[in-house]
């Protein structure tokens, strides 16, 4: 795949906003049959999911279940095709002569699904919504750059201010020429005014801009699915060429994958392990097997009781060696993950293989028993080791024999601990109550070498789950951010890797690619640069 690089965007630019889709109050028979008509199918389209951990409120977003919706039922400022490049949605112009002030100018006439005009006040409040600190958003940490963002007090965002209905600016802290890139995010999705009336009541019945919306109000069956159809005020590019999409909860990978075998389901995004080996016959052309921006780990916290300071630097290592990735992704994945060399994605610009420290990542029994012998002289380890992962997700296969290579390497203790579903495991991480290490990866929010990084790693990031700091890793990553050049970011980006290998906040496994298929029920499936299909292209009679 070729991703967009983001060195042009020091200069004046112009680009565009993510995919996303818009919702609203239940719409007559009248407007749900006028929106299908106008694509190329009428059919509903069927694709797998899961139930998002939170309400459908944009900033607070930063699961894939949750994603996938909030992508549809919003337009952003850019959206990204399916390549990876951005191009505009909302947006007229994103322009700067010194990538840390920027004019944003949107297309105008466009609504959201209840009718309210799409203005630039909708982009300012929405922002400074997501990024205020009593707000708790997920997603605050996208702003960290803007003037006036606080982690430590409530402080609006200084550095918007609202030009007049189709425009506003943004300055920023410091330069950053990556700036636009991100705008196809979904923390920056716009909010109408009828969000802040009511946020919880919202964030359970949308209504955004995007080419699609709610079915009705109620559409979202907590732990069953959730239905969507085109929303007849979109006019961006994204526009629906079907009748609507339904995503529906499975319990397993493995129900679905029957289900779409038995053309039950249209679109599935992640084959069961146990398919790996015969999906591509069953499915012929209609199977999906390509390189993502998509990564595995599992985090150790940095409050796990014995891997912190030094000792816990040594059973990091340790662990790390004793995990053989070549064996497992042949004997479990067969072909569809690559272990990893370093802590991105090999499908984004600025990715290598020869980050000094990587040897970390290969199976070495001698050296790993060497390291956990060395801990053991600080101080014995006594107790199990253990991955916590969602069952729902088809991870038991991996994390079992992650859990037995280290068991049989190291001689300790180890196994996975599991739990029903994907919103009790991610809550118990969110609110810091796991009790042990736990499974993590990373779908690209935007293709850019940092969004591996930042996000996870950064001191105070929404997504650093293990609480992982390091002044030298933070200061690495602020250097790159303000680099002339995408060379020179990257450059920086690498090296601030090489204290990763060191520190160790997460164990690299590997890169996924994305494993999926359609039914013969319908046409033009086409899976994107971040794994998740274009559900707006599909078209089903």
């Amino acid at each position: 795949m070729k991703i967009r690089r983001i060195a042009g965007f020091a200069a004046s630019v112009a680009v565009g906003a993510l995919v996303l889709t818009a919702c609203s109050s239940t719409p007559s028979d009248t407007e749900s049959t006028s929106a299908a008509a106008e694509g190329t199918s009428t059919g509903i389209v069927t694709a797998n999911s899961s139930e998002p951990q939170n309400p459908l409120v944009p900033g607070n977003i930063n699961e894939v279940g949750g994603g996938k919706v909030v992508d549809l039922l919003f337009a952003g400022l850019v959206y990204y095709d399916a390549a990876g490049e951005p191009h505009n949605e909302v947006a007229e112009s994103i322009e700067t002569t010194d990538a840390q002030n920027y004019t944003i100018t949107l297309k105008s006439g466009l609504t959201y699904s209840n009718d309210e005009p799409v203005i630039a006040k909708n982009f300012v409040d929405a922002w400074n919504y997501t990024a205020l600190l009593s707000n708790a958003q997920l997603g605050s940490y996208f702003f960290e750059d803007i003037e006036g963002f606080s982690y430590d007090e409530d402080s609006a965002l200084t550095g918007l201010a609202v030009v007049d209905d189709t425009s506003f600016t943004v300055k920023l802290k410091e330069p950053r020429a990556d700036f636009p890139l991100r705008l196809g995010y979904s923390a920056f999705f716009p909010l109408p005014e009828v969000a802040f009336t009511d946020i919880a009541a919202f964030g359970e019945n949308p209504i955004g801009n995007g080419p699609y919306m709610l079915a009705k109000e109620g559409a979202w069956q907590h732990n069953v699915g959730i239905d969507l159809i085109p929303n007849p005020a979109y006019e961006g590019d994204r526009t629906a060429k079907n009748g609507g999409v339904t995503f529906t909860f499975y319990a397993s990978q493995e129900a679905a994958y029957n289900d779409l075998l038995a053309d039950q389901l249209d679109v599935l995004d992640a084959v069961p392990d146990s398919a790996f080996g015969t999906f591509e016959d069953e499915l012929g052309d209609r199977a999906v097997n390509q390189p993502a921006a998509v990564f595995q780990s599992f985090t150790i916290p940095q409050n796990l009781p014995g891997f912190s300071g030094e000792e816990g630097a040594l059973r990091r290592a340790a662990i790390s060696m004793a995990i053989n990735r070549p064996e497992i992704t042949d004997a479990i994945f067969q072909g569809t993950r690559t272990p990893a060399n370093d802590f991105t994605s090999p499908v984004i610009a600025g990715w290598s293989d020869t980050i000094p420290g990587a040897e970390v990542l290969d199976y070495n029994e001698t050296e790993a028993k060497a390291l956990w012998a060395e801990a053991d002289a600080i101080a014995p380890y006594t107790g199990t080791f253990t991955i916590g992962y969602n069952a729902d997700g088809g991870h038991q296969a991996w994390v079992d024999a992650v859990t037995n290579s280290i068991k049989n390497t190291l001689g300790i203790a180890s196994e996975g601990n599991p739990y029903p579903d994907f919103k009790s495991f991610r809550d118990d991480v969110t609110n810091r109550t796991i009790t042990g290490a736990f499974r993590t990866g990373w779908q690209a929010d935007y293709p850019g070498l940092f969004n591996f990084l930042g996000p996870i790693y950064a001191t105070d990031a929404s997504s650093n789950d293990g609480d992982y700091t390091n002044p030298e890793f933070d200061a690495l990553l602020a250097d790159g951010s303000t680099a002339a050049t995408v060379d020179e970011a990257n450059k920086l980006f690498q090296q601030a890797q090489e204290i990763l290998f060191t520190d160790l906040p997460a164990i690299p496994l590997w890169y996924s690619n994305v494993t999926g298929g359609s039914a013969a029920t319908v046409d033009n499936v086409e899976f994107g640069w971040n794994s998740v299909p274009l559900y707006y292209e599909v078209t089903k009679s």
